[in-house]
């Protein structure tokens, strides 16, 4: 995450996809935010903490086939819809990480006052599977997991950067963070999914990896927050974003079938392949820094959250069970 020391000096007033800058003095006198990863779980929750804010907000996405904007959808304002409506200031363009002059295009054209990078290959076992891509760099680390090991790397390229060129750019070392818009193949999103299906009748059964595995696990709207905070102060630092709290996979499972009135042994299959080649065992975080400088502290509790991705996931199972029902939907079709 880094902010500009100097006064943007264009915007864009192009649709999605476009870049073609305007003079800034056209566009409304607010601050200017670029998201790298703007249509998963962080980016959704940072576009609508800045917009409420008041800031303008652009978003990189990748070019595809098939359109991936739904955690924004809400956000989105179709101008041919209701044309009297007011569109919000958020615009989408395209570009990728991986090619250097798309994103040298966007910058020049946004001029953005503070830059989120938050684009990643983030699955952790998924890393183990295109360890290359995740990293997207040809030489090893010591850190356990091809995730760990890109995450490690980009740290010290951020530290270099800043020590050497006295960029404002902070590291957020953000401890596992939750919602519902997380991934579906996350195993605390996989987890109420299965509530809400077992809930309504749509399944029986889930297969999960190692139970035993303690994370730290926060709201990603929390979490932010706290990025946003970071970006706020007067001198660049790093920080870890933590609950300070740690819970097993069971304690999990525990909390959201009994939510529902379920007894998650009832539902649960170990299955091997969920296990990792290389597990870290426990997780919890220090965020003491955090708390002293930014005066940030985690709003949601670990009940709170599980609770609010079972509420959602069970009506969500709900919406499905009337496309099986209809017969627009198998009814083994598992997410």
């Amino acid at each position: 995450m880094a902010h500009s020391n100097g006064a943007a000096a264009t915007a864009t007033a192009a649709g999605d996809g476009e870049t073609a800058p305007v003079p800034r003095s056209l566009a409304p006198a607010r601050k200017v935010a670029l998201i790298t990863g703007i249509t998963g779980q962080d980016g959704s929750y940072l576009t609508e903490l800045l917009l409420s804010k008041g800031y303008e907000v652009h978003g990189l996405i990748r070019r595809s086939s098939n359109f991936n904007t739904q955690r924004l959808d809400h956000i989105y304002h179709d101008p041919h819809a209701v044309p009297s409506s007011p569109r919000p200031p958020m615009r989408l363009h395209y570009a990728d990480l991986s090619d250097s002059s798309s994103l040298r295009r966007a910058l020049d054209a946004i001029s953005p006052d503070e830059v989120y990078n938050l684009a990643a290959q983030s699955h952790v076992a998924v890393s183990f599977e295109i360890p290359d891509y995740t990293a997207d760099r040809g030489h090893a680390l010591p850190p356990a997991l091809p995730y760990a090991a890109a995450k490690v790397a980009a740290h010290w390229y951020t530290v270099n950067y800043r020590e050497a060129y006295g960029i404002f750019a902070c590291n957020g070392v953000l401890f596992n963070h939750e919602s519902p818009r997380r991934g579906e193949n996350f195993v605390t999103r996989k987890i109420t999914r299965a509530v809400g299906r077992i809930k309504v009748g749509l399944q029986t059964k889930v297969f999960l990896g190692n139970l035993s595995a303690a994370r730290d696990w926060g709201f990603a709207g929390d979490y932010v927050e706290a990025m946003w905070l970071m970006l706020q102060q007067d001198q660049p630092a790093d920080y870890v974003v933590a609950t300070e709290e740690s819970h097993t996979v069971e304690e999990f499972l525990q909390a959201a079938f009994g939510y529902a009135g379920l007894n998650w042994k009832d539902h649960v299959v170990i299955d091997k392949k969920y296990f990792r080649p290389a597990e870290v065992d426990s997780l919890k975080g220090d965020s003491t820094k955090a708390r002293r400088v930014l005066k940030w502290k985690p709003k949601v509790g670990f009940q709170q959250l599980v609770e609010m991705m079972v509420d959602h996931d069970i009506e969500l199972a709900k919406k499905e069970k009337v496309l099986v029902e209809a017969g627009y939907r198998d009814p083994k079709q598992q997410p």
